[in-house]
């Protein structure tokens, strides 16, 4: 019997879900899973490229199916695409389910990803865009998450120190 992901990271694009989450499974001896990886596995192709090809809608219903199905299925550590928060349905997906949200300004954005076109909801004024997207999302991480981890001039395995501690795990 599943008993659900034994840590949900959330968060916006660059605030190293994927490298903090890997981390996090090693430490805990516990399988990782990412549903955008979920995604490009099962349609054969990027995220941008289903952005552009098909719309942001459809890949929106690809992300919440991804999201529905990892949470039902993984016990290990899940890391969700930065823009999974913005349904509802997901929302009440995680709640109750130990979340971290892995927060960073916009100074730590840039220096990660340098807020490249590589990423579809940044292709134009990627800082303002980047900022206006924090202003609609930072809410939803906050109200799903049981805790929030500055991700801030730290290294992934500070950040991924924090989130055990934050939420009283034991690395094994």
């Amino acid at each position: 019997m599943s008993t659900g992901p034994l840590i949900v990271l959330v968060g916006p694009m660059g605030s190293g879900k994927s490298t903090v989450g890997a981390l996090l499974a090693e430490r805990l001896g516990a399988p990782y899973r990412d549903t955008d990886a979920d995604i490009v596995a099962a349609e054969g192709r990027e995220i941008s490229d289903i952005f552009v090809e098909d719309g942001e809608e459809h890949f929106r219903a690809l992300e919440r199916e991804a999201v529905r199905v990892a949470v039902a299925e993984h016990t290990g550590v899940l890391a969700l695409g930065g823009g999974a928060v913005l349904d509802a349905g997901t929302r009440a997906l995680l709640t109750g389910l130990p979340v971290a949200y892995l927060s960073m300004d916009v100074e730590e954005a840039v220096r990660r990803v340098g807020l490249n076109t590589a990423r579809p909801l940044l292709a134009v004024n990627p800082r303002r865009q980047w900022r206006e997207l924090m202003e609609a999302r930072r809410h939803l991480y906050t109200e799903v998450a049981r805790v929030v981890v500055a991700t801030d001039d730290r290294t992934p395995e500070e950040v991924a120190d924090a989130v055990l501690d934050a939420l009283e795990l034991k690395k094994k």
